[in-house]
């Protein structure tokens, strides 16, 4: 069992840069950027810098909000040199969301591209911060963000109030080689150094605190999992603001050296003409994105002889896609991990010659350096193996904390550094887990999570309803999607298209119910609990069987 790594970010890759300086480090096929390690390294070098000259000191907050492009990557080893935590920002944001996650985190510095599909960011940053129109760029005073003063736009148009990525650029002469050594010595791996918002089934998004060593072992540990080496290519489309991408993704392959070949935003062809450009070893996505990519009508003309490994995760992989992935994509080695945002994520993970069963069947084992066990959830004693009870863990890879939130932390790690997940699992003799429920009422759609509680808050604040559930239901493509089961107020009728129309632009468009049911009241425990799982039940009649 390889030893855990003692490093922060920033001393990660200048390690790489020394012992392969000449080895690719990134790729973006698609524009035919390509990066060494040490030009990469260099290139890092330079943004932190201007990051600092910014007066962003060690622990302030920067939030990201991009698709995977080059200036992501950057700045999530930039940040790693010079301090500062990367709050990264869901892509699929809208306005509510992003001032709620700007406020919360205490965000100094928010760094964001122009727009994304028919969302502009800038549009809306200006909403929320009208302020941004007669400011000096790093001098905001905002009402309703009153810790907010950077405002960095990827791309060369000035905006009023803003800084852009040539500016940092320039700045970067203003500050020392030295003076960043310094910054980077003063660096501890136990420091928080990334933070991810995930939901949770009673309340709002909750700051995910995790350090340079949750992240820089758990990619350490997921590559040498998948066997990945400097020798390996891996494409990575799924998404850098979630853990997938930026642990699974890049630190794995940082950790040892591999070459990046990110895709800025997912599309199948173009995941498999990168994969045959690149002669890319490993893929990684979600159930949806290979389901997509072996769905292609074309899908036999790209040559992806070179691919061996990768990770699928996100939701349950059925057994057909698997052996698609295996079979026809050649990817014989393909991994399955199981984990969470508050474990940097991973907790299990198959192995690259475990047999096809057991990467469908289950999500593996531990990691090395990970402990788990499952617990009754009423009387929190271990069961029995092929007894079925919560997931807990412990080890390196547990968070912090929550950000501003003790008693959410203390609900989820208890006296004895265990991480309780909610989830309901078995574990077999082997120690093979298989995930087989959810205590918590999460959906989970095309690799998304989705909470209820979240959709609820939003869908309560409608005038004409008086109350609102909001359950997963089956779905070939996307795994779930998301069903609302609505109560209107007296006298009032709505529609699917009127909560359509009121989520639009207000809430992420993978939360937005597809489904709607209009009742009277709902199924209830004596208590008066509502029983969301007969909710469930019902809505297996009430929804088409397929798309």
């Amino acid at each position: 069992m390889a030893s855990l790594l003692n490093v922060t970010i920033g001393e990660l890759l200048e390690q790489k840069a020394l012992q392969h300086p000449d080895h690719e480090a990134v790729i973006y096929s698609d524009r035919n950027l390509r990066y060494s390690y040490k030009e990469f390294n260099n290139h890092c070098n330079l943004i932190a810098k201007g990051l600092m000259r910014l007066g962003i000191e060690k622990g302030d907050h920067a939030a990201i909000w991009a698709t995977n492009t080059p200036e992501w990557l950057t700045c999530q080893f930039a940040t790693g040199k010079m301090g500062a935590v990367l709050v990264t920002v869901n892509t699929n944001y809208q306005t509510t969301e992003l001032e709620y996650l700007l406020r919360q985190s205490d965000s100094k510095t928010i760094i964001l591209m122009e727009s994304y599909r028919n969302s502009s960011y800038i549009q809306m940053l200006y909403e929320i911060c009208p302020e941004l129109n007669e400011s000096e760029a790093g001098n905001l005073i905002s009402k309703r963000l009153p810790e907010l003063k950077n405002v960095i736009v990827l791309g060369t148009k000035k905006y009023p109030g803003t800084y852009n990525w040539d500016d940092l650029l320039r700045l970067s002469d203003e500050v020392t080689d030295e003076a960043l050594n310094l910054r980077i010595q003063s660096l501890h791996p136990n420091d928080v150094i990334n933070m991810q918002y995930t939901s949770g089934t009673t309340g709002f998004p909750k700051g995910v605190m995790l350090t340079h060593n949750n992240i820089v072992n758990n990619g350490y540990n997921i590559a040498n999992c998948m066997e990945l080496t400097e020798k390996d290519r891996l494409c990575i489309p799924v998404p850098f603001f979630h853990c997938f991408g930026c642990v699974l993704g890049t630190m794995a392959c940082v950790s040892v050296g591999a070459t990046m070949v990110p895709i800025q935003e997912f599309n199948p062809s173009q995941v498999l003409q990168t994969v045959q450009d690149e002669k890319c070893t490993g893929l990684h996505g979600v159930p949806t994105m290979f389901i997509n990519e072996l769905n292609l009508a074309n899908f036999d003309e790209y040559d992806l002889s070179s691919l061996r490994t990768g990770i699928m995760a996100g939701s349950n992989c059925p057994i057909e896609v698997m052996k698609g992935v295996i079979q026809r994509m050649g990817a014989s080695e393909i991994t399955i991990a199981y984990g969470q945002t508050e474990s940097s994520p991973v907790i299990t993970q198959t192995r690259t010659n475990d047999p096809i069963e057991l990467r469908v069947e289950s999500v593996g084992r531990v990691l090395p350096h990970v402990e788990v066990k499952i617990v009754d959830p009423v009387t929190n004693k271990a069961v029995e193996n092929g007894e079925q009870g919560e997931l807990c863990t412990r080890g390196y890879h547990v968070m912090k904390g929550y950000y501003k939130d003790d008693e959410a932390t203390k609900d989820a790690i208890d006296d004895g550094g265990w991480l309780h997940t909610g989830d309901l699992a078995v574990m077999d003799e082997n120690g093979y887990c298989r995930i087989t429920g959810r205590l918590k009422d999460m959906i989970i759609r095309g690799g998304e999570n989705i909470y209820p509680r979240e959709i609820e808050e939003f869908l309560y604040s409608h005038p004409k309803i008086l109350d609102v559930q909001v359950i997963g239901v089956p779905d070939e493509t996307f795994g779930e999607e998301v069903m609302a089961w609505i109560i209107p107020k007296k006298g009032e009728t709505i529609t699917l298209e009127e909560v359509r129309k009121f989520c639009k632009g207000k809430i992420s468009r993978h939360k937005i119910p597809r489904f709607i049911e209009i009742t009277d009241s709902y199924p209830m425990t004596a208590s008066g609990k509502i029983q969301k799982y007969r909710l469930r039940e019902q809505s297996i009649d009430k929804v088409p069987s397929s798309n």
